[in-house]
């Protein structure tokens, strides 16, 4: 009888001790989730750059639907700068598009800008893809996301004689006569988004 209760009180005392250990690994998992599930800044800055794409290019798409590629032109003229900024202030960031072969000059990239482009552009050249890049600089978090070209920007940033139309280029030359955001070809780098958050 009394190895029979013996028995029992161990077997109580080690599912006891097993459920109290279960407890912190269980926290500790739950933790591990949360850290999953909590974007990166470089993840972040993505997420905001790729939505003021998507804004950018549906407003663009209306346009070259409702008005052809110069209106298209116009349209980026007007609305660019302040499409880009009404999606940053809602989300608590800063965002912009620079090229060292601007169209508007103020989209010229500064120093730090065209050190990322210069290496997204070794990138290329040795086959590699391009990727962000996140620097602190004045206790901001600052995000590098490029911008390449595709077919469809041709007809806007292509080969000025056959692949620009006249009438295009003509446009540019009005809205942008210090232009130097032609002569690309498809998959080059034509800029960056700059993304500027908060430190977490």
């Amino acid at each position: 009888m009394k190895l029979l209760i013996k028995s029992t009180l161990a077997l109580a005392l080690i599912m006891a001790v097993s459920c109290t250990n279960s407890k912190p690994e269980q926290k500790q998992n739950n933790k591990s989730n949360i850290e999953k599930t909590t974007p990166s800044p470089k993840e972040k800055g993505m997420e905001y750059a790729l939505k003021t794409k998507a804004v950018l290019g549906k407003g663009l798409m209306n346009a070259i639907k409702a008005n052809g590629t110069e209106g298209a032109l116009s349209f980026c003229n007007e609305n660019a700068t302040d499409l880009t900024n009404s999606v940053a202030s809602k989300m608590n960031f800063t965002i912009k598009r620079v090229s060292d072969k601007y169209r508007n000059p103020n989209n010229k990239a500064n120093v730090n800008e065209l050190a990322y482009i210069e290496n997204a552009k070794n990138q290329l050249v040795h086959g590699d893809k391009i990727t962000p890049q996140i620097q602190e600089i004045d206790n901001k978090i600052v995000g590098y996301y490029p911008i390449t070209i595709n077919k469809k920007c041709l007809q806007c940033h292509g080969n000025p004689t056959s692949e620009i139309q006249p009438k295009t280029m003509s446009k540019i030359k009005e809205l942008y006569p210090d232009d130097l955001a032609i002569g690309y070809s498809a998959d080059e780098l034509r800029g960056v988004w700059v993304v500027t958050m908060p430190k977490q």
